[in-house]
Protein backbone atom coordinates (compact mmCIF):
# COMPACT_ATOMS: atom_id res chain seq x y z
CA UNK A 1 0.00 0.00 0.00
CA UNK A 2 3.18 1.91 0.67
CA UNK A 3 4.02 2.08 -2.54
CA UNK A 4 0.36 3.16 -4.07
CA UNK A 5 0.21 5.87 -1.93
CA UNK A 6 4.06 6.71 -2.79
CA UNK A 7 3.22 6.62 -6.94
CA UNK A 8 -0.12 8.81 -6.33
CA UNK A 9 1.89 11.44 -4.86
CA UNK A 10 4.37 11.47 -7.15
CA UNK A 11 1.75 11.33 -9.54
CA UNK A 12 0.31 14.36 -7.79
CA UNK A 13 3.33 16.06 -7.89
CA UNK A 14 3.90 15.51 -11.28
CA UNK A 15 0.75 17.22 -12.06
CA UNK A 16 1.22 19.81 -9.99
CA UNK A 17 4.60 20.93 -12.10
CA UNK A 18 2.84 20.52 -15.36
CA UNK A 19 0.28 22.50 -14.26
CA UNK A 20 2.96 25.40 -12.86
CA UNK A 21 4.45 24.94 -16.55
CA UNK A 22 1.39 25.70 -18.23
CA UNK A 23 0.35 28.50 -15.97
CA UNK A 24 4.42 29.98 -16.43
CA UNK A 25 3.92 29.44 -20.44
CA UNK A 26 0.50 31.06 -20.14
CA UNK A 27 2.24 34.06 -18.12
CA UNK A 28 4.83 34.66 -20.92
CA UNK A 29 2.40 34.37 -23.81
CA UNK A 30 0.30 36.90 -22.09
CA UNK A 31 3.57 38.88 -21.44
CA UNK A 32 4.59 38.20 -25.60
CA UNK A 33 1.13 39.44 -26.51
CA UNK A 34 1.27 43.00 -24.01
CA UNK A 35 4.86 43.47 -25.92
CA UNK A 36 3.53 42.51 -29.34
CA UNK A 37 0.56 45.15 -28.28
CA UNK A 38 2.71 48.02 -27.42
CA UNK A 39 5.22 47.63 -30.51
CA UNK A 40 2.37 47.99 -32.33
CA UNK A 41 0.80 50.85 -30.50
CA UNK A 42 4.54 52.44 -31.08
CA UNK A 43 4.99 51.88 -34.83
CA UNK A 44 1.28 53.19 -35.35
CA UNK A 45 1.94 56.36 -33.86
CA UNK A 46 5.38 57.02 -35.39
CA UNK A 47 3.48 56.20 -38.43
CA UNK A 48 0.74 58.80 -37.84
CA UNK A 49 3.57 61.30 -36.66
CA UNK A 50 5.80 60.56 -39.94
CA UNK A 51 2.16 60.92 -41.98
CA UNK A 52 1.41 64.10 -39.86
CA UNK A 53 4.90 65.54 -40.93
CA UNK A 54 4.51 64.72 -44.69
CA UNK A 55 1.23 66.25 -44.30
CA UNK A 56 2.34 69.79 -43.06
CA UNK A 57 5.06 69.78 -45.72
CA UNK A 58 2.60 69.16 -48.41
CA UNK A 59 0.64 71.75 -47.05
CA UNK A 60 3.38 73.99 -46.55
CA UNK A 61 4.68 73.53 -50.11
CA UNK A 62 1.10 73.88 -51.85
CA UNK A 63 -0.29 76.28 -49.96
CA UNK A 64 1.80 78.50 -48.23
CA UNK A 65 1.78 79.03 -44.41
CA UNK A 66 -1.79 79.49 -42.98
CA UNK A 67 -0.77 83.29 -41.96
CA UNK A 68 0.14 84.02 -45.38
CA UNK A 69 -3.21 82.65 -46.96
CA UNK A 70 -5.33 84.72 -44.43
CA UNK A 71 -3.14 87.67 -45.08
CA UNK A 72 -4.17 87.14 -48.50
CA UNK A 73 -7.24 87.15 -48.33
CA UNK A 74 -7.40 90.15 -45.80
CA UNK A 75 -5.47 92.14 -48.56
CA UNK A 76 -7.88 91.16 -51.53
CA UNK A 77 -10.75 91.73 -49.04
CA UNK A 78 -9.62 95.40 -48.57
CA UNK A 79 -8.76 95.96 -52.36
CA UNK A 80 -12.11 94.86 -53.43
CA UNK A 81 -14.08 97.33 -50.57
CA UNK A 82 -11.45 100.36 -51.64
CA UNK A 83 -12.91 99.72 -55.36
CA UNK A 84 -16.29 99.76 -54.31
CA UNK A 85 -16.24 102.43 -52.70
CA UNK A 86 -14.59 103.94 -55.74
CA UNK A 87 -17.15 102.95 -57.92
CA UNK A 88 -20.15 104.42 -55.21
CA UNK A 89 -17.99 107.83 -55.37
CA UNK A 90 -17.81 107.91 -59.71
CA UNK A 91 -21.75 106.31 -59.67
CA UNK A 92 -23.66 108.20 -56.89
CA UNK A 93 -24.68 111.37 -58.58
CA UNK A 94 -25.78 109.77 -61.70
CA UNK A 95 -27.43 107.05 -59.81
CA UNK A 96 -29.37 109.73 -57.78
CA UNK A 97 -30.72 111.49 -60.42
CA UNK A 98 -31.56 108.78 -62.37
CA UNK A 99 -33.75 107.39 -59.48
CA UNK A 100 -34.76 111.16 -58.67
CA UNK A 101 -36.16 111.30 -62.47
CA UNK A 102 -37.95 108.08 -61.97
CA UNK A 103 -39.57 109.28 -58.99
CA UNK A 104 -40.61 112.64 -60.00
CA UNK A 105 -41.59 111.99 -63.99
CA UNK A 106 -44.88 110.11 -63.30
CA UNK A 107 -47.00 109.70 -66.22
CA UNK A 108 -50.63 108.71 -64.84
CA UNK A 109 -52.22 105.93 -67.10
CA UNK A 110 -55.26 103.61 -66.69
CA UNK A 111 -53.73 100.11 -66.63
CA UNK A 112 -54.37 98.13 -69.56
CA UNK A 113 -56.71 95.64 -67.50
CA UNK A 114 -58.66 98.29 -66.56
CA UNK A 115 -62.34 97.92 -67.56
CA UNK A 116 -64.75 101.07 -66.14
CA UNK A 117 -68.08 99.59 -65.06
CA UNK A 118 -71.09 100.95 -66.67
CA UNK A 119 -73.65 102.48 -64.36
CA UNK A 120 -77.25 101.44 -64.87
Amino acid sequence: MASQTQGIQQLLAAEKRAADKVGEARKRKQRRLKQAKEEAQEEIERYRQERERQFKEFEAKHMGSREGVAAKIDADTVRKIEEMNRSISVNKAALLSEILTLVYDIKPTLHKNYQPSKAK
